[in-house]
C-alpha cells in the first residue's frame, strides 16, 4: 500500500507529517498524520494511536494537541486519522448536523443504506490503517497503544476492549463511554447499524465490559466545567461498569476544564507518560 506525503515538518528533533492514501475499507482517500520522534536508524519504536471527536481531522490533535514534546522525549510514535471518510460522494447527514455522517465516524462499520459503502471506520483504524503504518514507518507492532476525545475517547475503549492483546495501554479525554444510552451514540449507531441495539453492543465500552470484555486499565480525565459531561458523556457509568468488572479505572475530575483542546492539551504529556510506562521493553 502506498502513500503520498502532503507535508512533513522538523519538530523537537522528530519528523510531523501528513499524509494521504487511496483506502480500501472506505472507498475514498484518507488523510492521517504521523509524528516520528528523533532516533537511532533501524529502532523500531512504540505507536500511540488517538482518535478523535465529532467535527474533526487528523489536523485538530496535530495543530492543538501538544503531543510532541512528550512524544520526542519518550520515544513515542504518534498517529491521528481522520473521523469519516470524505469526499463528493460521501453520504452525510440529510440536516446537515454535525454529529453525524462526516467528521462523525464514530468508529462503526456501518450496516444501513447509504453508509454501508463508505463508512467502514472501525476497519479502517483497527486493520488497513495499521498494516499501512507499520509498512512505512518505523513501528514496534507488539507495543501498541490508543487513546482518543470524546467521540474518539468512545473509539479508543471499545478498540482496547476487543483487542486487549494487541494494546498494552487505553486513555481518553471526556469519552463518550455508553453511546447506547445518550443522545450522540443513540443517533449515530441507530444510523449507521439500524434500530436492534443487540447490534450497538460491540461499539459501547459500558455494555462491552457488562458483556465481559476485559482490559488491564483505563486513564480517564474530563473536566467539570464540559458542557456536555452529563447528557452525552456520563462517566459515573463506566466507574461503575469498571467497578463491577474489577477492570482498573483511573477516573479524574480536573476543576475547571470543559471539553476543548485547551484541556486535552493540558494533560496530553500526562496520558502520553502513562502510556510510555506500560509500552516500555
Amino acid at each position: 500500500m502506498t502513500i503520498q506525503t502532503v507535508s512533513t515538518n522538523k519538530s523537537y528533533g522528530g519528523v510531523q507529517g501528513v499524509y494521504r492514501h487511496a483506502s480500501q475499507a472506505t472507498g475514498t482517500d484518507m488523510v492521517f498524520s504521523v509524528y516520528v520522534p528523533p532516533h537511532p536508524d533501524g529502532v523500531k519504536l512504540p505507536v500511540v494511536w488517538y482518535l478523535s471527536g465529532l467535527t474533526c481531522t487528523h489536523a485538530n490533535v496535530t495543530e492543538k494537541g501538544e503531543f510532541r514534546r512528550a512524544c520526542a522525549e519518550l520515544g513515542l510514535i504518534f498517529v491521528a486519522p481522520d473521523t469519516s471518510p470524505r469526499g463528493p460522494d460521501v453520504p452525510g447527514d440529510p440536516s446537515n448536523a454535525y454529529d453525524f455522517g462526516l467528521g462523525a465516524g464514530f468508529y462503526v462499520d456501518a450496516t444501513q443504506e447509504p453508509f454501508a459503502r463508505n463508512y467502514r471506520m472501525w476497519s479502517y483504524v483497527t486493520d488497513e490503517l495499521p498494516k499501512l503504518v507499520a509498512g512505512n514507518f518505523p513501528v514496534d507492532t507488539k507495543r501498541q497503544s490508543v487513546m482518543g476525545h470524546s467521540m474518539g475517547g468512545h473509539g479508543a475503549l471499545t478498540v482496547a476492549l476487543r483487542n486487549p492483546h494487541r494494546y498494552r495501554a487505553a486513555s481518553a479525554f471526556a469519552p463518550i463511554v455508553a453511546p447506547s444510552q445518550v443522545p450522540w451514540g443513540i443517533k449515530a449507531l441507530s444510523g449507521y447499524l439500524g434500530p436492534d441495539k443487540e447490534n450497538w453492543r460491540n461499539y459501547d465500552a459500558v455494555a462491552l465490559i457488562e458483556d465481559g470484555a476485559k482490559f488491564s486499565g483505563f486513564l480517564v480525565d474530563y473536566g467539570d466545567a464540559d458542557n456536555f459531561l452529563k447528557e452525552q458523556l456520563k462517566p459515573e457509568l463506566l466507574q461503575a461498569a469498571c467497578t463491577r468488572a474489577s477492570i482498573p479505572l483511573t477516573l479524574r475530575r480536573q476543576a475547571g476544564y470543559d471539553h476543548s483542546y485547551y484541556f486535552i492539551s493540558t494533560f496530553m504529556a500526562d496520558h502520553l507518560h502513562w502510556h510510555a510506562e506500560r509500552l516500555a521493553g
